[in-house]
């Protein structure tokens, strides 16, 4: 899951970012209104957080914009826990309110409920280069030639080929895979990785499944 932090705080915004990658999911920051903007129309995130107060456009006006043209779960933050103000965010197409300070657990959860409320909207197949997986009739197809998997095998490359381009960290991973909290002294991602390419790449061209290192994976034509 990926996670755009609105916070031109630097020292909350790095915390914040540090928190949730540990927590299994990807970040990017944004500074500023306008930086967060074309961010949301560039990349494709699955929630936002974001800080009211903003300099050149604040909060208010980013999720106004933003409601044009995007639905995806916003989460808002701010100094100022006052009820107009959180009656204000949810009118304007906020989600959820969260006043600051707040605790990292509590956040967490908040995100954990929004992400599941959210629609998830899912390819009937997805396609990199020769490489086809059919999602409704549970088929993977490398170069026309049927392959096998498991149904772990078959999840994990759904969730590479549904971000495709996109590293992926090993706590992630284990997150979405294996509902599992991941363990840097438990191998099992690496293992279930090296038996995905040994199916769907050993034998083929182009190689998909690149090692990004020190990071995790991703699944793409270019390494």
């Amino acid at each position: 899951m990926h996670i755009l932090i609105i916070e031109d705080e630097v020292k909350i915004a790095d915390y914040l970012a540090k928190g949730l990658n540990e927590s299994g999911y990807s970040t990017a920051i944004a500074r500023n209104g306008i930086e967060a903007l074309s961010s949301l129309q560039q990349q494709k995130f699955d929630l936002a957080l974001l800080d009211v107060m903003l300099p050149d456009l604040d909060g208010w006006q980013v999720l106004q914009t933003l409601r044009t043209f995007s639905q995806i779960p916003v989460l808002m933050l701010t100094a100022r826990d006052h009820v107009l103000d959180r009656v204000k965010g949810l009118e304007l197409g906020a989600d959820d309110y969260l006043s600051k300070p707040f605790s990292y657990i509590e956040l967490l959860a908040r995100i954990k409920s929004l992400l599941r409320r959210a629609p998830r909207m899912e390819q009937e197949a997805y396609q990199v280069s020769n490489l086809v997986l059919n999602r409704l009739k549970h088929e993977v197809q490398r170069g026309g030639q049927k392959i096998e998997l498991s149904q772990k095998e078959f999840a994990l490359l759904q969730l590479l080929m549904e971000h495709q381009g996109q590293v992926m960290t090993r706590s992630q991973i284990a997150s979405m895979v294996w509902n599992i909290n991941f363990n840097t002294d438990t191998n099992v991602v690496d293992v279930a990785i090296r038996r995905l390419r040994s199916k769907i790449d050993d034998h083929f061209s182009p190689r998909l499944i690149h090692t990004v290192r020190g990071m995790g994976y991703k699944l793409d034509e270019m390494p």
